[in-house]
């Protein structure tokens, strides 16, 4: 009698252990079931983003403009700037960096008027962002720096056009990093609008000109579209890869 009741308990025991068994097996195929379909739905949603952006042109109508006389000097296909370089006939050097700058305020808040800086016009919205551009000069001879930081952007006609936002005298016994207590210049927009106007002048002899201009912005913007389209292939691969 004994044996049998051991026998039954045992029995009753790993038919309980059996069904914990499966219980746990059907909670495992459950949760991979409901992530395959969030998986899914993901990956849907990335080929139908990639698709899009491969078949979308939106700078094919944009002048595309010229290096001019600049070479570059860096261009990778990972970062996000670009660098070029000249020398001018009288001996200066001329280096340009450039980046992409943040959303305007045109693009981010659609429908609505936004004020716009002095001497530009509003964006028909086939460049969501400006691009941001530095540029120092270097006279033969001398250690100190000119430099200018200025936006690019693309005016409402089939063109680009670029506004300075500092302008910065940098000696060379100042060092690499320049101390926020160093006097560097005024506030450029305070500048007597003739003198704001003659700086700008001396870049665009420098070949900061509408070519240049329209390069970079072109140049930038294609470069973001290719990586944010790598960026979505390497997400798409990352989802379909099964363990």
């Amino acid at each position: 009698m004994c044996r049998m009741k051991l026998r039954s308990q045992i029995e009753i025991e790993s038919k309980e252990e059996g069904e914990g068994v499966r219980m746990r097996k059907l909670s495992t195929i459950l949760r991979k079931a409901k992530k395959a379909v969030q998986d899914f739905d993901l990956l849907e949603a990335l080929q139908s983003e990639i698709t899009h952006e491969l078949s979308s042109n939106p700078f094919q109508d944009f002048e595309s403009g010229a290096l001019g006389n600049f070479v570059v000097e860096w261009d990778s296909s990972q970062s996000q700037d670009v660098v070029l370089r000249r020398k001018c006939k009288t001996g200066e050097e001329v280096a340009v960096s450039a980046l992409l700058g943040p959303m305007s305020l045109e693009s981010a808040v659609s429908g609505l008027s936004a004020p716009v800086p002095s001497g530009r016009e509003t964006d028909d919205g086939t460049f969501p962002r400006d691009v941001l551009m530095k540029i120092c000069v270097k006279k033969p001879g001398l250690r100190s720096v000119l430099q200018f930081d200025c936006e690019i952007y693309k005016k409402r006609s089939n063109g680009s056009g670029f506004n300075i936002n500092n302008a910065y005298y940098l000696q060379s016994s100042a060092g690499p990093v320049i101390s926020s207590s160093v006097y560097r210049g005024p506030i450029f927009s305070d500048l007597d609008p003739q003198l704001q106007d003659a700086f700008k002048d001396y870049l665009v002899s420098m070949g900061i000109g509408e070519s240049l201009t329209n390069f970079l912005l072109l140049h930038i913007h294609k470069k973001e579209h290719a990586q944010y389209v790598n960026w979505l292939k390497e997400l798409n691969s990352f989802v379909t890869d099964v363990e």
